[in-house]
């Protein structure tokens, strides 16, 4: 019996959430690989962040900000001591993170990017899922340390992918519009893509008026209408399925801060859950962090820190971080996916900052986590010195079955981190 079951009756089809009672035995070829990248801003406090470095390997100690993690230390490594080359940035902090790309790579052009692991991973894994990928984004994220883009994520062309902000929004994505008809949602999709066809053609004559670099400019904006096109190709090939029941009440409104990033969490696991998508970035915020936390001093000016204050306040950034995390990890433990493993044992987990501590843009932070299948966990490793942070991200890619000669500036796989 297939482990994804339907309920058929009055003309309706609903999925059925993973039931153990209904499961066989589980293959190894039956595995649905899956990535999760999540990224924060402004870095993390040196001085009680990062572990001892006398301390490598799986016996090392649990530093002040990362002993919220204690009950999951066997469960993720720290692969630490790598860097992206070309930012030289010290406010961005996811812009390039999943790229390494460099900014002035286009003669000509001050900002150029390229495509986004995750954005690989997507590609490979997208085409059986309703959503090749989701970005999950924060209100705000310049002021939260993250850098220009819509979210972690850069398509083939290196152009921005929008994330969602609010948690209804994605809540709705997931599993909206259950009450609408087939019939309405062909109409709906039909009218944006009406919409878009008059975009198209008000831009083609707008085109013979053009200098070179506003053609540039323009033909930029038409690579993002084409992404919708594609995505509303999709939304059609998708309307006779019906998404999946909701394994979570509907969001409440206007939650900020800790329990929004907790509630986001949620969200991204339910995604996983109902195998909506295989591949997640999510920019978390850390202003709004903070002022949950009752605390008035910036996340920029937290950034800053020397003694006192601020240093107290980046302290408890980091502990509070690392507490969410902790939250998601057990949820991730706690949920099975669709073939009935655990989504924390088939998911790849990163997360990280290109911004190590105040604007330093070396020695990156970056915890890696979860999927058995691929990943040697529960160390704490320091690369050489320069070591390209793309490495990691061309291991991680092939590890999953995604294969790459190279990617960005890397050098060479990290062998040693795999199973």
């Amino acid at each position: 019996m297939d482990r994804r079951f339907f309920l058929k009756g009055l003309g309706t089809t609903l999925a059925l959430p993973y039931m153990n009672s209904l499961q066989g035995d589980v293959k190894e070829t039956q595995i649905n690989h899956k990535m999760l990248f999540l990224s924060f801003g402004w870095g993390v406090t040196k001085q009680s962040w990062y572990p001892n470095k006398s301390q490598q390997g799986s016996e090392y100690e649990l530093s002040e900000g990362l002993k919220p993690l204690a009950r999951h230390k066997k469960d993720f490594s720290l692969i630490l001591g790598t860097e992206h080359q070309y930012n030289k940035q010290g406010h961005w902090g996811s812009t390039m993170f999943l790229t390494g790309a460099n900014r002035y790579a286009v003669p000509g052009r001050s900002f150029s990017n390229t495509i986004s692991c995750d954005q690989l991973a997507a590609q490979a894994w997208g085409e059986n899922n309703r959503f090749s990928s989701l970005q999950f984004d924060c209100a705000k994220p310049s002021v939260s340390g993250h850098g220009p883009g819509l979210s972690m994520s850069w398509n083939q062309s290196g152009k921005p992918m929008a994330g969602m902000q609010n948690p209804v929004l994605v809540y709705n994505k997931l599993f909206g519009n259950a009450g609408m008809s087939i019939e309405e949602k062909q109409q709906l999709i039909s009218k944006r893509g009406s919409s878009l066809d008059a975009v198209l053609a008000d831009a083609n004559k707008l085109s013979q008026k053009l200098t070179s670099e506003d053609k540039d400019k323009l033909n930029e904006y038409l690579e993002s209408v084409r992404e919708i096109e594609l995505q509303l190709a999709k939304e059609k090939s998708w309307l006779g399925k019906p998404k999946p029941q909701a394994p979570l009440q509907e969001p409440q409104k206007g939650l900020k801060g800790y329990d929004e990033i907790k509630l986001m969490y949620d969200l991204l696991v339910a995604a996983l859950q109902t195998d909506s998508t295989r591949v997640i970035t999510y920019r978390q915020p850390v202003e709004s962090l903070l002022q949950s936390l009752d605390v008035s001093i910036t996340s920029h000016n937290m950034s800053h820190y020397g003694k006192g204050d601020r240093l107290t306040v980046s302290k408890l950034r980091d502990e509070k971080q690392s507490e969410l995390l902790a939250y998601l990890m057990d949820r991730l433990k706690q949920t099975k996916d669709v073939n009935g493993q655990s989504l924390f044992d088939t998911t790849t987990l990163v997360y990280g900052s290109n911004i190590s501590t105040s604007h330093t843009l070396t020695n990156c932070p970056v915890l890696v986590a979860g999927n058995k299948h691929i990943l040697k966990l529960g160390e704490h490793k320091i690369m050489p010195k320069g070591t390209p942070l793309n490495n990691l991200w061309l291991t991680l890619l092939n590890a999953n079955g995604i294969r790459q000669e190279s990617f960005g500036d890397s050098t060479g796989m990290i062998e040693d981190i795999l199973v």
